[in-house]
């Protein structure tokens, strides 16, 4: 099943907060991802910072044309993997 991203905010520098349908949530830190032609726009905070949701596509993306592929965005997310905003961490 393809993750899809259900809301998103921007947090500071190259960081935003997802929220996925299934529950999962968290930031990802997104400043070592942009490199190449379609990603060096995103290198200015204030280009970055404009990060929207495309409903269509189930992700993030930007008016310069960038976006990311939901499962990246998944797996980057800081915290233990597949935790949803109703369980609670294993210690």
């Amino acid at each position: 099943m393809v993750p899809r991203v259900k809301d998103v905010k921007y947090v500071g520098d190259h960081k935003i907060w997802l929220a996925f349908e299934d529950g999962r949530q968290g930031e990802v830190d997104l400043k070592d991802e942009l490199w190449g032609e379609v990603f060096e726009p995103l290198k200015s905070q204030e280009t970055f910072e404009k990060v929207r949701l495309n409903p269509e596509l189930n992700t993030v993306c930007w008016d310069t044309g960038a976006d990311f592929a939901p499962e990246f965005l998944y797996a980057k997310l800081k915290g233990p993997p597949n935790l949803r905003k109703d369980e609670e961490p294993i210690s």
